[in-house]
C-alpha cells in the first residue's frame, strides 16, 4: 500500500491586511484597508495583493481581528 505524502494546505484566508494610514488632526490616524498579504510556505516571507498605492502616508500590515474581518 502506498502512503501519500502530506503537504502543507494553502491557506485562502490572508495573514495580514495592509491598510494605508493618514495622519488626521488632533494626531488621530485613517487606515483604510488596501490590500492583504500571504505567508510563503518557508515562513520567510509574504506576498502581497495591493489594490491601490497610496500616495501619501504609509503602508501599516495588521493580523486581521473580528473587527476587521465584520467590517469586511
Amino acid at each position: 500500500m502506498a502512503t501519500k505524502k502530506k503537504t502543507p494546505t494553502k491557506s485562502t484566508q490572508p495573514s495580514h491586511i495592509a491598510y494605508h494610514v493618514r495622519e488626521g488632526k488632533n494626531e488621530k490616524a485613517y487606515f483604510s484597508s488596501i490590500g492583504v498579504a500571504f505567508p510563503h510556505k518557508d515562513g520567510k516571507g509574504f506576498n502581497l495583493l495591493i489594490e491601490t498605492i497610496p500616495l501619501d502616508g504609509k503602508i501599516t500590515l495588521r493580523v486581521p481581528t473580528e473587527k476587521t474581518e465584520q467590517a469586511e
